[in-house]
Protein backbone atom coordinates (compact mmCIF):
# COMPACT_ATOMS: atom_id res chain seq x y z
CA UNK A 1 0.00 0.00 0.00
CA UNK A 2 0.82 3.63 -0.61
CA UNK A 3 0.37 7.11 1.43
CA UNK A 4 0.92 10.53 0.86
CA UNK A 5 2.44 12.59 3.90
CA UNK A 6 3.08 15.92 4.32
CA UNK A 7 5.42 17.26 6.70
CA UNK A 8 4.49 21.21 7.87
CA UNK A 9 7.03 23.74 8.14
CA UNK A 10 7.04 27.52 8.03
CA UNK A 11 8.18 30.39 5.85
CA UNK A 12 11.39 30.48 7.34
CA UNK A 13 11.83 27.10 7.83
CA UNK A 14 9.89 25.22 4.53
CA UNK A 15 11.89 21.77 5.28
CA UNK A 16 12.08 22.24 8.92
CA UNK A 17 15.72 22.74 11.32
CA UNK A 18 16.95 19.60 9.73
CA UNK A 19 16.47 17.65 13.27
CA UNK A 20 13.97 14.93 11.14
CA UNK A 21 17.01 14.50 8.78
CA UNK A 22 16.44 10.54 9.26
CA UNK A 23 12.05 10.66 8.64
CA UNK A 24 11.45 10.95 5.39
CA UNK A 25 13.45 7.62 4.72
CA UNK A 26 11.91 5.37 7.69
CA UNK A 27 7.88 6.90 6.76
CA UNK A 28 9.22 5.77 3.32
CA UNK A 29 10.38 2.18 4.56
CA UNK A 30 6.23 1.67 5.20
CA UNK A 31 4.76 2.86 2.26
CA UNK A 32 4.65 6.89 2.61
CA UNK A 33 5.43 9.38 -0.49
CA UNK A 34 7.07 12.49 1.34
CA UNK A 35 7.26 15.99 1.27
CA UNK A 36 7.98 19.36 3.25
CA UNK A 37 5.40 22.09 2.75
CA UNK A 38 4.91 25.64 4.66
CA UNK A 39 1.34 25.51 6.18
CA UNK A 40 0.62 28.30 4.28
CA UNK A 41 1.55 27.48 0.81
CA UNK A 42 -1.76 27.98 -0.74
CA UNK A 43 -0.60 25.65 -3.72
CA UNK A 44 -0.99 22.75 -1.66
CA UNK A 45 -3.37 20.18 -1.25
CA UNK A 46 -3.08 19.47 2.16
CA UNK A 47 -6.19 18.00 2.59
CA UNK A 48 -6.24 15.20 0.18
CA UNK A 49 -2.90 14.07 1.92
CA UNK A 50 -3.60 10.58 3.74
CA UNK A 51 -1.62 12.44 7.10
CA UNK A 52 -0.18 16.26 7.53
CA UNK A 53 2.50 16.00 10.78
CA UNK A 54 3.10 19.59 12.54
CA UNK A 55 7.02 19.72 12.56
CA UNK A 56 8.38 23.47 12.38
CA UNK A 57 5.31 25.49 12.30
CA UNK A 58 6.97 28.24 14.87
CA UNK A 59 5.98 31.20 13.32
CA UNK A 60 2.14 30.62 14.51
CA UNK A 61 2.58 32.52 17.97
CA UNK A 62 2.55 36.11 15.37
CA UNK A 63 -0.61 34.29 13.23
CA UNK A 64 -2.20 31.74 15.97
CA UNK A 65 -5.50 32.87 14.26
CA UNK A 66 -4.69 32.13 10.96
CA UNK A 67 -2.72 29.12 11.45
CA UNK A 68 -5.39 27.47 13.74
CA UNK A 69 -7.92 28.40 10.97
CA UNK A 70 -5.83 26.45 8.45
CA UNK A 71 -5.10 23.61 10.85
CA UNK A 72 -9.16 22.72 11.24
CA UNK A 73 -9.33 22.62 7.40
CA UNK A 74 -6.71 19.46 7.49
CA UNK A 75 -8.72 16.70 7.72
CA UNK A 76 -6.01 14.30 8.49
CA UNK A 77 -3.70 16.83 10.56
CA UNK A 78 -1.38 15.36 13.60
CA UNK A 79 -1.87 16.26 15.82
CA UNK A 80 -5.39 17.10 15.93
CA UNK A 81 -6.22 20.60 15.11
CA UNK A 82 -8.54 20.82 19.09
CA UNK A 83 -5.20 19.36 20.51
CA UNK A 84 -3.12 22.19 18.67
CA UNK A 85 -5.81 25.23 19.93
CA UNK A 86 -5.40 23.89 23.52
CA UNK A 87 -1.93 22.97 23.92
CA UNK A 88 -0.41 26.35 21.80
CA UNK A 89 -1.11 28.05 24.67
CA UNK A 90 0.10 27.93 27.82
CA UNK A 91 -2.75 28.97 29.79
CA UNK A 92 -3.27 24.85 30.01
CA UNK A 93 -0.61 24.45 32.70
CA UNK A 94 -3.09 26.26 34.84
CA UNK A 95 -6.00 23.03 34.10
CA UNK A 96 -3.08 20.66 34.23
CA UNK A 97 -2.38 22.26 37.73
CA UNK A 98 -6.06 21.64 38.70
CA UNK A 99 -5.40 17.93 37.91
CA UNK A 100 -3.40 17.34 41.04
CA UNK A 101 -0.10 17.27 38.66
CA UNK A 102 2.85 18.80 40.20
CA UNK A 103 3.63 21.84 37.87
CA UNK A 104 5.88 24.77 37.91
CA UNK A 105 3.58 27.57 40.15
CA UNK A 106 2.02 29.67 37.16
CA UNK A 107 0.02 32.56 37.42
CA UNK A 108 -1.55 33.81 34.58
CA UNK A 109 -1.69 37.65 34.13
CA UNK A 110 -4.24 38.63 31.48
CA UNK A 111 -4.02 42.08 29.67
CA UNK A 112 -5.01 45.12 32.09
CA UNK A 113 -4.18 42.82 35.36
CA UNK A 114 -1.70 43.08 38.01
CA UNK A 115 1.02 40.50 38.37
CA UNK A 116 1.79 38.97 42.16
CA UNK A 117 5.99 38.66 41.84
CA UNK A 118 7.78 36.08 43.65
CA UNK A 119 9.92 36.46 46.35
CA UNK A 120 12.65 34.48 44.11
CA UNK A 121 14.28 35.29 40.61
CA UNK A 122 11.40 34.67 38.49
CA UNK A 123 10.37 34.43 34.36
CA UNK A 124 8.15 36.54 32.93
CA UNK A 125 6.86 35.15 29.38
CA UNK A 126 3.88 35.37 26.74
CA UNK A 127 0.94 32.35 27.15
CA UNK A 128 0.96 32.07 23.39
CA UNK A 129 4.72 31.63 22.35
CA UNK A 130 7.34 29.46 20.41
CA UNK A 131 10.81 28.71 21.09
CA UNK A 132 11.26 30.45 24.30
CA UNK A 133 10.93 34.22 22.58
CA UNK A 134 9.34 36.80 24.77
CA UNK A 135 10.46 34.86 28.10
CA UNK A 136 12.68 36.86 30.18
CA UNK A 137 14.23 36.02 34.01
CA UNK A 138 14.02 38.73 36.69
CA UNK A 139 15.89 38.85 39.98
CA UNK A 140 14.08 38.66 43.06
CA UNK A 141 13.27 42.51 43.89
CA UNK A 142 13.19 43.45 40.29
CA UNK A 143 10.04 44.61 39.82
CA UNK A 144 9.83 47.53 38.00
CA UNK A 145 11.98 45.61 34.96
CA UNK A 146 9.80 43.09 35.31
CA UNK A 147 6.77 45.26 34.89
CA UNK A 148 8.14 46.84 31.93
CA UNK A 149 8.59 43.80 30.36
CA UNK A 150 4.76 42.43 31.52
CA UNK A 151 3.71 45.78 30.09
CA UNK A 152 5.55 45.25 26.79
CA UNK A 153 3.79 41.73 26.33
CA UNK A 154 0.68 43.19 27.54
CA UNK A 155 1.08 45.81 24.76
CA UNK A 156 1.21 42.70 22.39
CA UNK A 157 -1.94 41.51 23.13
CA UNK A 158 -0.10 38.66 25.22
CA UNK A 159 -1.79 37.28 28.16
CA UNK A 160 1.61 36.38 30.29
CA UNK A 161 2.77 33.56 32.83
CA UNK A 162 4.51 34.27 35.84
CA UNK A 163 6.74 31.48 37.50
CA UNK A 164 9.10 31.09 40.15
CA UNK A 165 12.74 30.04 38.13
CA UNK A 166 13.77 26.64 38.85
CA UNK A 167 17.82 27.04 40.04
CA UNK A 168 17.85 23.10 39.07
CA UNK A 169 17.63 24.33 35.30
CA UNK A 170 21.13 25.99 35.47
CA UNK A 171 23.15 23.14 36.72
CA UNK A 172 21.07 19.97 35.29
CA UNK A 173 18.87 22.09 32.81
CA UNK A 174 15.61 20.53 31.54
CA UNK A 175 14.95 16.61 30.55
CA UNK A 176 12.34 16.43 27.41
CA UNK A 177 10.80 12.73 27.32
CA UNK A 178 9.32 11.87 23.83
CA UNK A 179 6.76 9.41 23.12
CA UNK A 180 4.96 8.55 20.16
CA UNK A 181 1.37 7.69 19.26
CA UNK A 182 1.44 7.46 23.59
CA UNK A 183 4.21 4.79 23.92
CA UNK A 184 7.52 6.10 25.40
CA UNK A 185 10.38 6.90 22.77
CA UNK A 186 13.65 8.18 23.99
CA UNK A 187 14.81 11.61 26.10
CA UNK A 188 16.83 14.27 26.06
CA UNK A 189 18.05 16.96 28.34
CA UNK A 190 17.92 20.79 27.18
CA UNK A 191 20.34 23.36 28.50
CA UNK A 192 19.22 26.68 30.16
CA UNK A 193 17.30 28.83 27.16
CA UNK A 194 17.55 32.36 28.53
CA UNK A 195 19.90 34.52 27.71
CA UNK A 196 20.24 31.96 24.64
CA UNK A 197 21.18 33.91 21.15
CA UNK A 198 18.40 32.87 18.64
CA UNK A 199 18.25 30.86 15.77
CA UNK A 200 19.70 32.30 12.13
CA UNK A 201 15.53 32.38 11.43
CA UNK A 202 14.61 34.37 14.22
CA UNK A 203 12.18 31.51 15.50
CA UNK A 204 14.10 29.82 18.52
CA UNK A 205 16.61 30.26 21.06
CA UNK A 206 19.51 28.18 20.49
CA UNK A 207 20.24 25.27 23.24
CA UNK A 208 22.58 22.70 23.76
CA UNK A 209 20.96 19.25 23.50
CA UNK A 210 22.34 15.93 24.99
CA UNK A 211 20.87 12.22 25.19
CA UNK A 212 19.55 10.71 28.17
CA UNK A 213 18.14 7.92 30.45
CA UNK A 214 15.75 9.49 32.29
CA UNK A 215 15.29 8.79 36.30
CA UNK A 216 12.05 6.77 37.30
CA UNK A 217 10.00 9.62 39.00
CA UNK A 218 10.26 11.30 35.74
CA UNK A 219 9.51 8.73 33.69
CA UNK A 220 6.57 8.56 35.82
CA UNK A 221 5.36 11.69 36.02
CA UNK A 222 5.61 12.31 32.30
CA UNK A 223 3.36 9.47 32.06
CA UNK A 224 0.47 11.10 34.51
CA UNK A 225 1.04 14.18 32.75
CA UNK A 226 -0.04 12.05 29.41
CA UNK A 227 -2.85 10.65 30.89
CA UNK A 228 -4.16 13.85 32.72
CA UNK A 229 -4.02 15.83 29.32
CA UNK A 230 -5.49 13.30 27.31
CA UNK A 231 -8.22 12.94 29.71
CA UNK A 232 -9.17 16.99 29.49
CA UNK A 233 -8.85 16.61 25.80
CA UNK A 234 -11.34 13.86 25.50
CA UNK A 235 -8.89 11.72 23.55
CA UNK A 236 -7.02 8.65 24.07
CA UNK A 237 -3.11 8.91 24.43
CA UNK A 238 -2.67 6.87 21.53
CA UNK A 239 -4.30 9.46 19.46
CA UNK A 240 -1.67 11.66 20.01
CA UNK A 241 1.16 11.12 17.36
CA UNK A 242 4.06 12.73 19.38
CA UNK A 243 4.18 14.73 22.86
CA UNK A 244 7.16 15.81 24.45
CA UNK A 245 7.06 16.14 28.15
CA UNK A 246 9.26 18.81 29.91
CA UNK A 247 10.48 18.40 33.42
CA UNK A 248 12.80 20.32 35.83
CA UNK A 249 13.42 19.30 39.60
CA UNK A 250 12.45 21.76 41.74
CA UNK A 251 13.93 23.30 45.02
CA UNK A 252 13.54 19.48 46.78
CA UNK A 253 14.61 17.98 44.06
CA UNK A 254 11.00 16.46 43.07
CA UNK A 255 10.49 16.71 39.42
CA UNK A 256 8.08 19.63 38.34
CA UNK A 257 6.18 19.74 34.94
CA UNK A 258 7.55 23.17 32.78
CA UNK A 259 5.85 22.45 30.16
CA UNK A 260 3.79 19.97 27.55
CA UNK A 261 4.51 19.89 23.65
CA UNK A 262 1.78 18.69 21.76
CA UNK A 263 1.67 21.00 18.74
CA UNK A 264 4.97 21.27 17.28
CA UNK A 265 7.87 20.52 19.38
CA UNK A 266 11.58 19.46 18.30
CA UNK A 267 11.53 15.96 18.90
CA UNK A 268 15.67 15.42 19.26
CA UNK A 269 15.63 12.82 16.29
CA UNK A 270 19.16 13.96 16.46
CA UNK A 271 20.38 12.90 20.16
CA UNK A 272 18.16 9.63 20.06
CA UNK A 273 19.01 5.68 18.88
CA UNK A 274 18.57 5.40 15.59
CA UNK A 275 15.35 3.29 15.87
CA UNK A 276 13.59 6.38 16.79
CA UNK A 277 12.84 7.65 13.59
CA UNK A 278 11.20 4.20 12.69
CA UNK A 279 9.42 4.15 15.96
CA UNK A 280 7.76 7.75 14.83
CA UNK A 281 7.21 6.48 11.38
CA UNK A 282 5.54 3.17 12.89
CA UNK A 283 3.25 5.42 15.03
CA UNK A 284 2.41 7.25 12.18
CA UNK A 285 1.08 4.45 10.37
CA UNK A 286 -1.11 3.94 13.61
CA UNK A 287 -2.76 7.33 12.91
CA UNK A 288 -4.36 5.90 9.69
CA UNK A 289 -6.43 3.35 11.42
Amino acid sequence: MSFSAILVGCPQLPEGDGDEHAVPAALADLGFGVRWASWDEESVDFAAADVVVLRASWDYAERREEFLGWCESVPALANAAPVVRWNTDKAYLAELIGTGLPVVPTELVKPGDEARWPGSDFVVKPSVGAGSRGAARFAAGAGEDARAHLAALHDDGHTALVQPYQSSVDTHGETALVYFGGIYSHAFTKSAMLGAELDASGLYLTETLAATEPAAELRALAEDTLDAASALLGILRAELLYARVDLVRGEDGAPLLLELELAEPSLGFRHADPGAPLRFASAVRQQLA
